[in-house]
């Protein structure tokens, strides 16, 4: 196959995430590439899209993770035909690294055949591994670390007990038939081992009828490979489900093949004095950040979560205690909602929204909602220009709260949890900086890396 010497100009991608930060992190793989990109969390307008119209990616931040198939296909195909209609040769539906999904909440399958028809796309790379996060597939199942340790997935310690989205099944291609009838195929990673023996395979799962064909990746050489693939397939535009694997195979190929530069890139920005944090997420790693957090400069401000169920004069009178909680605290404030999977907290948060008729779904959103409006409380009685927020659903609801449209990546931390500028479109709202994370995301000083503006080392982007 002939090389070719630049990459095209406009969007080199284009992407819509099943959650915000997961979104985010297919921004952050572009930008530190040296490829500038733009997460909305919205359809934008047209004002907002031109703000914007130097960007080599530009994605689309969803709730479709949680959502049911009634739900996408209700929402999902304009947003689709938006990103489609940008023409960028690669369209990238975002899934979560470790598959999260099932036939009835966050149907990977039907968004893939909402995705089909938006594209016009011949076939469809299924790409969750990313081994720079610790993600790896051979032989069609797929592997995730957890610590020091890497498991097969129905064997993970978080995933295999999730409590939506439990995953009993490896082989990628058999949990998505759950989810679809489109035909699944799989280049092995036998085949990937070689240029010649992958396209050979690739063409024979789509000669046998294969929409959608799995690629194995367990290492960089690999990596390159996939993203050979995915760039130079046949049949445009082309389309891939996958995570930020997908992006940090694009980068792998086209640092190979001599269109972007090799080498890591620093993403720093400027130490703050004060900042203020939210953390929604009950996850023991978020807990361990808190509590390194408290031993270093931080305040953890408990708030009562039932507090975001009630309505009118008695939520704002919540809203403001707890913001007066807050700037009492010694320390920047990190308010939280509950501290762990084991916190008491959750029992009797789960009971209020029993007792109130409400589901998982709508109570989780007003809890992120709530701490949304309890962080733009504190910023603008503060003048704090930097906030992060912890919980993959506390990062949706919450980032509107404090009525930002986009986010473009500023400084490196983990991948998928950068600090980023926060575009609003209020003119009294002044510059924000903002740091969204999913809850297993980050090492215990992660508050402090977004205090002192992104990870010392940052490692490469490959």
């Amino acid at each position: 196959m002939a090389r070719t010497h630049a990459l095209p100009d406009g969007p080199l991608v284009a992407w819509y995430g099943d959650d915000h930060t997961g979104a985010a992190a297919v921004m952050e793989v572009l930008t530190f590439a040296g490829l500038p990109s733009v997460l909305f969390l919205d359809m934008p307008t047209r004002e907002q899209l031109q703000r914007f119209d130097q960007t080599r990616g530009i994605g689309i931040a969803g709730s479709a993770r949680s959502r049911s198939p009634a739900w996408m296909d209700e929402e999902l195909p304009p947003v689709l035909a938006f990103l489609a209609g940008l023409n960028a040769p690669l369209f990238h539906y975002k899934i979560c690294s470790t598959l999260d999904s099932a036939p009835s909440v966050g149907s990977i399958g039907r968004a893939a055949e909402l995705c089909f028809e938006a594209t016009g796309a011949d076939w469809a790379a299924l790409f969750p591994a990313a081994p720079a996060i610790g993600r790896y597939q051979a032989f069609g199942n797929l592997f995730a670390a957890a610590g020091k340790c890497v498991h097969r997935l129905d064997r993970h310690p978080v995933m295999a007990n999730h409590p939506i989205t439990p995953m009993n099944e490896a082989d990628v291609c058999r949990h998505l038939a759950k989810q679809t009838a489109i035909p699944l195929g799989l280049v092995p990673v036998d085949a990937m081992q070689s240029s010649a023996d992958a396209d050979k395979r690739l063409s024979r799962e789509r000669s046998a009828g294969a929409r959608i064909i799995a690629i194995d990746t367990v290492d960089d050489r690999t990596l390159s490979k996939a993203g050979r693939l995915m760039w130079h397939a046949k049949g445009k535009p082309a389309f891939a489900i996958g995570s930020q694997g997908v992006e940090y195979a694009l980068v792998q190929h086209w640092r190979d093949e001599g269109l972007l530069p090799k080498g890591e890139l620093t993403h720093r920005a400027a130490r703050v004095d004060r900042m203020v944090a939210a953390a929604g997420s009950v996850s023991s790693t978020t807990d361990a950040q808190i509590t390194w957090a408290e031993a270093n400069g931080f305040s953890g401000v408990r708030i009562d979560p039932r507090g975001a169920l009630e309505t009118g004069k008695a939520r704002e009178n919540w809203v403001q205690a707890a913001i007066n909680a807050a700037l009492a605290a010694t320390g920047d404030p990190i308010v939280y909602s509950a501290r762990g999977p084991d916190d008491q907290a959750i029992a009797v948060f789960r009971s209020a929204c029993d007792a109130a008729g409400l589901a998982g779904e709508e109570a989780n959103a007003r809890l992120g909602a709530g701490l949304g409006d309890i962080l733009a409380g504190l910023v603008e009685r503060t003048g704090c220009r930097r906030a992060a927020i912890a919980g993959g659903d506390t990062s949706s609801h919450a980032a509107r709260r404090l009525g930002i449209f986009a986010l473009t990546a500023m400084a490196a931390t983990v991948p998928g949890a950068a600090l980023c500028k926060a575009h609003r479109d209020h003119a009294e709202a002044g510059p924000l900086e903002v740091a969204l994370k999913g809850g297993q995301m980050g090492t215990p000083d992660y508050f402090g890396q977004i205090r002192d503006g992104g990870a010392v080392n940052q490692g490469s982007t490959t």
